[in-house]
């Protein structure tokens, strides 16, 4: 049985992500925070789907509810996950100049430290079986702005760790990374904004959730692949920028 585990899946990019793996025959564990029904879209994915699903709470911050978090998937299935999308992400806005120690401990717990605690409890609940770990990371690793200091640093250490893991888990578990842009823009962007910051990108677009959503589905079943990290970003990874896209482009 392909049973797939998203953090953070019952919204947003998460949520496309747990639909498109929905459409390959994944059954989904749907992680959140606090309890939350699936968006529309993703609730009629399933049901067109014809997968199982389950909703699980946890605090990422909490190793106890960490620890305690494929367990009870494995409970609820009769059987561990052996896909896990970390897509459960924490962004806040300061910079290097506000960061301090507690905001910084606060997004590596969220943003690293989980993943990879809950990527060892894969690789331990698959016993023999394959698996596969893809991290969502973001294409700012490649040449990171001085905004969000804090998240910045959480998924640099994410990369890093996506690295490590998969040479530690191999050759039973795989673990990939994928690296979006600007994907899913807060309403702070106008219109006009986002069209400029098209045109700074090469390819000229700005990445969708189904783009990204595309990528953690070839991962997951690119047998012959692991320790990658694919940039779904229109380019931007290719190119430097001085500052968050939110502080670019603007009118």
């Amino acid at each position: 049985m392909k049973l797939a585990l998203v953090t953070g899946g019952t919204r947003r990019l998460g949520a496309a992500i747990a639909a498109r793996l929905a459409t390959a025959g994944y059954d989904l564990a749907l992680h959140s925070h606090r309890a939350s029904e699936p968006e529309p879209d993703l609730t009629k994915a399933i049901r067109h789907a014809g997968v199982r699903w389950g909703a699980f709470t946890a605090d990422l911050a909490d190793p106890q509810e960490i620890d305690a978090l494929i367990p009870a998937v494995a409970a609820h299935f009769g059987q561990a996950p052996n896909v896990l999308v970390n897509s459960a992400s924490r962004f806040g806005g300061d910079d290097w100049a506000s960061a301090d120690m507690a905001t910084m401990l606060d997004h590596y717990a969220i943003n690293a430290a989980a993943p990879a605690l809950l990527a060892r409890a894969l690789a331990a609940g698959l016993g023999e079986d394959e698996g596969v770990v893809i991290n969502l990371l973001d294409q700012r690793i490649a040449s990171p702005p001085p905004d969000q200091a804090s998240y910045t640093a959480s998924k640099l250490a994410l990369a890093g760790i996506t690295q490590a893991l998969a040479r530690a888990l191999a050759p039973r578990v795989r673990v990939c990374g994928v690296a979006p842009g600007l994907t899913l823009p807060t309403p702070d962007y106008s219109a006009a904004q986002l069209e400029r910051l098209k045109a700074m990108m090469p390819l000229n677009r700005l990445p969708t959730p189904a783009d990204i959503a595309a990528a953690v589905l070839y991962l997951t079943e690119a047998k012959a692949t692991t320790g990658q990290v694919i940039f779904v970003d229109g380019g931007a990874s290719l190119r430097t920028f001085d500052r968050d896209f939110e502080f670019l482009g603007r009118d």
